[in-house]
């Protein structure tokens, strides 16, 4: 079965979040625990918890068709040892909130180097950051999201995320999320069926299709191996219908978190239905 959603607000507590999601019509949905523009927050209230976990039980979201999002300032590959030290406490405090709601993932895109260490250096103290975070937490899931490899982000290549995954101890907490868009920008042809063929041939044979907890379906206003992360809604941009088409109708892709990220949420009850009539045609 497909489980397709949206990434849906927050604002006034996480306990909106299942309701916003209802009202779109998702089988699915992301969010963000806390704020995601800041390196501290406040605790999650019991209320809060309380109301979160009842609204996804009244709305039928079990948890592992819920995948969190992490802070946008976090890079557990920094350089830096203070931005690291923040980073590293942030993602703590992350994983702590998914604890607490009780679900099982959460999402994050692996780190930088900022030009100013070796790839393979970074790719391991990324790893190193995991590590540490899960050794104090239990139950949740470190997802690493796929980037577009824009700036010195690392996590673009297959090769690199099983990099990581190799230098985490735990691997029954260690998964992967990919990103349609950051897919095709990376330089993975998945607009073709003989691209799409290949590319997922390749992520099985690297990383391997185990390791796969989430997707998140956005189209691109960026062409193939262009390196640049634009999202565009679905069916509007470089990929048309057809990606979509391909992963809606691929059984491996069953089971899982499909969330939109496109740029206009006025459009994600329509999209969400888009994608479900490509089970159709």
């Amino acid at each position: 079965m497909k489980y397709v959603g949206a990434h849906v607000s927050a604002v006034g507590g996480v306990e909106n979040a299942p309701v916003n999601a209802h009202e779109i019509g998702a089988k699915a949905f992301a969010l963000f625990t806390r704020n995601q523009r800041q390196w501290k927050s406040q605790p999650l209230k019991a209320d809060s918890i309380r109301l979160f976990k009842e609204r996804c039980e009244e709305y039928g979201y079990d948890p592992g068709c819920i995948l969190p999002h992490d802070s946008y300032l976090i890079n557990l590959g920094n350089p830096d040892a203070e931005g690291l030290r923040k980073s590293r406490d942030a993602f703590l405090d992350e994983m702590t909130r998914c604890e607490q709601l009780g679900l099982k993932m959460l999402n994050f895109h692996p780190g930088s180097h900022l030009g100013k260490m070796e790839v393979n250096a970074c790719l391991s103290r990324i790893a190193e950051s995991i590590n540490i975070t899960l050794a104090q937490t239990s139950g949740v899931c470190a997802v690493i999201e796929n980037t577009a490899g824009q700036g010195s982000n690392l996590g673009y290549t297959f090769e690199q995320i099983a990099y990581i995954i190799n230098e985490v101890e735990d691997k029954s907490r260690v998964g992967v999320c990919l990103d349609t868009a950051h897919t095709l920008a990376a330089g993975y042809d998945i607009k073709t069926p003989e691209g799409f063929t290949e590319t997922f041939r390749h992520f099985d044979e690297v990383v391997g299709f185990s390791y796969l907890r989430g997707m998140h379906l956005n189209d691109s206003k960026k062409d193939l191996g262009s390196r640049v992360d634009r999202h565009e809604s679905i069916g509007k941009g470089l990929m048309g219908l057809d990606t979509f088409r391909m992963i809606m109708t691929d059984p491996r892709f069953d089971n899982m978190p499909l969330i939109l990220e496109t740029p206009d949420e006025v459009f994600w009850p329509e999209e969400i239905q888009l994608l479900y009539k490509q089970l159709k045609s």
